[in-house]
């Protein structure tokens, strides 16, 4: 089932195209990841996505039962200094406002989902933390599980390991695939390629030239794909390929 039908997408700032025709679409389950140079239009895809910033041209449509207000959200940038004074549970639950009632607290149903969501991403124990003091990685995670809170349907993550060493950030891929294949939906920026490759089921790769966009085997197989992974393929297709060849020598 679609989620996301995005056609001929144009966006920008000022007058200037920096998105020039840009389709794609999204079903129940994918991995995308955007791929692309610096400048290339990225975050701006992703704030268009939100609702964020008006469309020079083309079409984005969302399922009936997905609107902008229910999509979780990972920003490049989270606008959380390290002071700042809140528990991560307060951090977690706040993901919960696009659907509360106005002048209403936090349901019993949503205090209990909100627990199950930081055990899953394994901030359960730091439920009582200040935000503040936690590492990099720990407060990707809270601010994964507050996006969560928004929906479970649909997560965008706009590099969201930029600021993560090594471990952190192979944790976070590991965490990210395995949501994923727990049914969440993943659109997230990385400008990480071959991390990309190895995780995602579908790319997007913004291009000055011309974008691509197709399942992950057929973007490490394009033209493109070729100039920019320097690494062999390592998609599950290729791997299941080399398997069973393996097994037929044998």
């Amino acid at each position: 089932m679609s989620l996301l039908k995005v056609s001929d997408l144009s966006l920008g700032y000022d007058g200037r195209s920096i998105i020039k025709g840009v389709s794609f679409s999204v079903n129940e389950g994918d991995y995308l990841c955007i791929v692309g140079e610096n400048g290339s239009g990225k975050t701006t895809l992703i704030k268009g996505l939100l609702g964020l910033m008006g469309k020079y041209r083309g079409t984005i449509e969302y399922a009936s039962e997905l609107s902008q207000n229910h999509i979780g959200y990972l920003s490049q940038h989270p606008r959380y200094s390290r002071d700042f004074p809140a528990s991560v549970r307060e951090i977690v639950m706040s993901g919960f406002l696009g659907s509360r009632r106005f002048g209403f607290g936090y349901s019993k149903a949503q205090r209990q989902e909100a627990a199950l969501i930081m055990e899953n991403v394994g901030v359960g124990e730091l439920s009582q933390k200040n935000f503040g003091e936690l590492s990099g990685g720990q407060q990707q995670r809270v601010l994964l599980a507050r996006a969560l809170c928004a929906t479970r349907k649909l997560i965008l993550l706009d590099e969201p390991t930029s600021a993560l060493d090594p471990l952190a950030t192979a944790d976070f891929y590991s965490l990210i695939k395995r949501l994923n294949h727990q049914g969440v939906t993943v659109i997230m920026v990385s400008h990480d390629i071959n991390a990309a490759v190895r995780n995602a089921s579908h790319i997007l790769c913004l291009d000055s030239d011309k974008s691509f966009f197709g399942t992950t085997h057929e973007f490490i197989h394009s033209p493109l794909g070729k100039k920019l992974i320097v690494s062999d393929c390592p998609c599950d297709v290729c791997s299941k390929d080399e398997t069973v060849e393996v097994s037929e020598d044998a």
